[in-house]
């Protein structure tokens, strides 16, 4: 209610418990006050009724939330089922516009505000979790993999010679995908072994930009998040060879917000060389349902530029998503879930030392992937192999998820797992 509407309240109530209802309602109006005027997450988390207040506030602002709204367009906020509506909190109209997901929709101010101010809390939180030189970011309602083919595609229009994308293996398909939808030749650069790990072969990545010559080449593709014994891509080492032959570069961090080792090899590439976006998934960093990513660089207008190749306008599940929860942890509760997890991935590499070692096995000495593990399956080793799948199909059906088990057609077999904030 409003300064009016407590006042009527007066001479219903005893005025000395309206002021009383009054303070209350306050408290809750000053969070969100700090958080329009700061655009920043909260150090501490807020309570649910303070967000729902908000984001029915936000709702009413909605047009297709206006009382005796008459809606006679195709796209007027109409939805048949109550319990649709609700799931949403009213915001139906979606955000951006036809030319632009970041672009103000008219007919949905309180759902342009929450994109503007999802944006904002979660470059904050980039910034807090070790990127902080990063400027501009944005959240797309499409999970990595076609965030990235949207980079790729914008890098077109910059580069209309660029046929290949130079890409460090990492044997995950959706962005070998993301490449090839895009419409380009993903160029594989194998990695090199070095004691356990597999790493970047850089004579081989500057060898490639020589052999097809830079106007040729779209851009480097690199990897931070990845399975051991595969570790975070030499990041500086690229963005050196992406300013010295003057080629974009585009960071897959799927899930690396969660580790500070991966966000700081993006800010130190970014300070030697040349990073021009890196895209993050929400859900595995931010323990949300999966469907959304966010977009980031260090050039504002580069940024912009991709948020405008999207088409149409978007849904606002993702950030509403985002929005709620890191408005419910807060900064200081987003800062206790990375600590946990570097405390977490310690005692699980140690337990896993300590299991691989009664079995005659051993954990693969990988100290440059701070998310992943692999141990080694040896004893396992059959002809076909099958005893090394079947013991990642037994941890499945045991609820174990998020191992797996690695036959090789020489005497390695290996079971890799990895921990994250979830």
């Amino acid at each position: 209610m409003n300064s009016e509407n407590f006042s009527i309240s007066e001479k219903i109530v005893s005025p000395s418990y309206i002021r009383q209802g009054k303070q209350a309602r306050r408290s809750h109006e000053q969070l969100i006050r700090l958080l329009l005027e700061q655009g920043k997450c909260p150090e501490e988390g807020w309570s649910e009724s303070t967000i729902e207040l908000f984001l029915n506030e936000l709702a009413v602002m909605d047009s297709n939330n206006f009382l005796g709204n008459c809606g006679v367009g195709e796209r007027e906020g109409r939805v048949a089922s109550s319990l649709v509506a609700r799931r949403h909190y009213r915001l139906i109209h979606g955000i951006g516009r036809s030319g632009d997901i970041a672009a103000i929709q008219p007919k949905a101010t309180g759902s342009s505000l929450l994109n503007k101010l999802t944006n904002s809390v979660v470059l904050d939180i980039l910034k807090l979790s070790g990127v902080r030189s990063v400027t501009s970011c944005f959240v797309v309602p499409m999970a990595t993999g076609m965030s990235l083919t949207l980079c790729f595609l914008t890098l077109r229009h910059k580069r209309p010679k660029g046929r290949y994308i130079i890409w460090p293996r990492i044997d995950q398909k959706s962005c070998f995908k993301a490449m090839i939808t895009a419409g380009f030749e993903p160029v594989v650069v194998e990695n090199i072994l070095e004691g356990d790990e597999l790493r970047t072969d850089m004579e081989a990545v500057e060898r490639k930009v020589q052999e097809l010559g830079a106007e040729n080449i779209l851009c480097i593709h690199s990897t931070t998040s990845c399975f051991a014994p595969r570790v975070p891509d030499r990041l500086e080492e690229l963005a050196t060879i992406s300013a010295k032959y003057d080629i974009p570069h585009v960071v897959n961090n799927a899930y690396g917000v969660q580790s500070s080792k991966c966000m700081h090899l993006i800010q130190q590439g970014a300070r030697v060389g040349r990073i021009d976006a890196f895209v993050q998934s929400l859900d595995k960093n931010f323990m949300v349902p999966v469907g959304g990513a966010i977009i980031a660089g260090f050039n504002e207008s580069f940024i912009q530029e991709i948020s405008r190749m999207y088409p149409g306008r978007a849904s606002a599940s993702p950030s509403l998503d985002v929005l709620i929860t890191l408005l419910t942890l807060g900064a200081s509760g987003y800062r206790k879930l990375l600590a946990e997890q570097k405390e977490m991935y310690t005692y699980l590499a140690q337990e896993l030392k300590r299991l691989a070692a009664a079995h005659g096995e051993r954990l693969l000495h990988t100290p440059h992937n701070p998310i992943s593990l692999a141990m080694s399956l040896d004893g396992l080793q059959t002809q076909s192999g099958k005893s090394v799948t079947q013991l990642g199909s037994m941890l499945f059906t045991r609820q174990v998820s998020g191992a797996r088990g690695v036959p090789t057609p020489l005497s390695q077999c290996r079971l890799g797992c990895w921990h994250h904030t979830g």
